[in-house]
């Protein structure tokens, strides 16, 4: 097995990273981490937040498309049922990369 590729973080609010609308102060941010697809190209899309939403795109504009709206309809999935909607994840977030050796064979 290969090395794992790098993640990337984005802002869920806008495809380019951008802050949520000034006028929308109630606005929530998510992380959402792009990996890389080895197999298909593209991006696989993580959503810490919420485990159970999976999405993809071919590029990283799709794939943050894909991310707000899986994003959306998690929210609107747990509102109907009267569910906690989870809180923004991204303030004080860091990402780090930590590199081992392989065990001696």
């Amino acid at each position: 097995m290969g090395p794992r590729p790098e993640r990337t973080h984005w802002d869920a609010p806008g495809i380019d990273g951008a802050q949520a609308n000034a006028s929308n102060v109630n606005a929530l941010s998510y992380r959402v981490i792009l990996e890389p697809d080895a197999d298909d190209g593209g991006f696989n899309v993580v959503v810490p937040a919420f485990p159970t939403a999976h999405t993809q795109g071919d590029d990283v504009e799709d794939a943050m498309r894909n991310a707000r709206e899986v994003i959306e309809l998690e929210l609107g999935y747990l509102a109907k049922r009267g569910l906690p909607i989870p809180p923004s994840d991204v303030e004080n977030v860091r990402i780090e990369r930590v590199s081992v050796a392989p065990p001696a064979a």
